[in-house]
């Protein structure tokens, strides 16, 4: 029983801290309620190919009732394996609250997973600490807490790179593929992988046979890509949707007049570029060589990001980032100076999720 308790504990972690973001919203202060849980962009967007699978007819159907008429095409660029999950809770406890359910049910998974890891490849000497930490960055708290695919593409991704850095490629691929049905950037670890196999090669001159596995993950790309084929007569669709956010080049998150960027005060993009930086530079010798190459090629993608939330697009960033840092996150003085900035970190909770809600007055289309 004793080895299952961190377990229950970080259960216990993710439900409790999940409560109190929802508390003021629950006891329904400054008439605010529930319902500005449940209309958080994007998650309401994940619940109509949830219900209609990419089905330009159903959506059309479903947008005559819609406060937010959105086309068809519209919904490519909401991967469906977040969908999927929803649909199969929505006959039970319906599509929004399935939608919440979900994302809850995979940030108890993402702190398990992320736990095991850490335990199991030795890098930390309190794994439950670290993970508990894991759960508390301000972005993670609020998205973990509505409707988001990101506790569910965490999951994805750390349990992918566990497995390659344990050998076991099929699980590694599997779970890579699974990435990329969630979120497009899972395809980098295809990348990152590329680059340790590459390494291996000129270092030993062989290749070994389980390495094929890995192309599971661009194999996952081309299956969407052929759903949406199938199902708008358009097999880049995703590229088509109006909602692609642009990638033009390094920094380019620094032009106030992009389309989703509109302020100056980007200040604190520079401080995550500058920790997520570090953490690359710190893993550039670990013995888990898929930790430096996936953080180093996603962060490469992640500066060429022209929007505002890189704090959200950057998530992956911060379990390695955890990893690298283990011994300064675990320390008393971080810990101690954690506890008092929490109080900070559950305001900055509920007053982003009171402005970042979408325009709904119709809910019909998401029931």
């Amino acid at each position: 029983m004793k080895r299952f308790m961190p377990y229950f504990t970080l259960l216990f972690v993710v439900l409790t801290s999940t409560v109190i973001v929802w508390l003021p919203f629950l006891m329904r202060t400054n008439g605010s309620s529930m319902l500005d849980i449940y209309k958080q962009y994007d998650g309401p967007l994940y619940i109509i190919p949830a219900k209609t699978f990419y089905n330009p007819q159903l959506i059309e159907s479903i947008n005559r009732d819609s406060s937010l008429p959105q086309s068809p095409l519209y919904f490519a660029a909401h991967l469906p394996l977040y969908p999927i999950l929803i649909a199969i809770f929505a006959p039970i406890i319906g599509y929004l609250k399935s939608m919440i359910f979900v994302n809850v049910l995979c940030t108890v998974l993402l702190s398990w997973v992320f736990y095991f890891t850490v335990k199991k490849l030795h890098i930390s000497k309190n794994p439950l600490l670290l993970s508990t930490i894991l759960l508390f960055l301000p972005r993670l708290l609020v998205v973990r807490t509505t409707g988001a695919p990101e506790s569910l593409f965490l999951i994805c991704i750390v349990a992918s790179l566990y497995f390659f850095e344990t050998e076991r490629y099929f699980y590694a691929g599997l779970l890579g593929a699974l990435s990329v049905l969630t979120k497009l950037p899972g395809i980098l670890l295809f990348g990152a992988y590329g680059l340790v196999f590459a390494e291996k090669y000129i270092q030993t001159k062989k290749i070994k046979q389980g390495w094929w596995w890995i192309f599971l993950i661009p194999l996952a790309l081309f299956g969407v890509f052929s759903i949406y084929q199938i199902q708008y007569g358009d097999f880049y669709a995703f590229f088509h949707t109006g909602g692609t956010v642009p990638t033009p080049y390094p920094f380019s998150v620094f032009n106030t007049e992009a389309k989703w960027v509109g302020t100056a005060w980007l200040e604190d993009v520079l401080f995550y570029f500058f920790l997520y930086g570090i953490a690359v530079y710190q893993l550039k010798n670990s013995r888990h060589r898929s930790f430096y190459y996936f953080t180093l090629v996603f962060l490469l993608a992640s500066t060429c990001i022209q929007h505002r939330d890189i704090s959200r697009y950057t998530l992956p960033l911060w379990p390695m980032t955890l990893i690298v840092f283990e011994s300064f996150f675990t320390s008393k003085r971080f810990v101690v100076v954690g506890l008092i900035l929490l109080i900070a970190i559950y305001l900055y909770a509920w007053n982003f999720l009171n402005f970042n809600v979408m325009p709904i007055n119709e809910w019909l289309p998401f029931l």
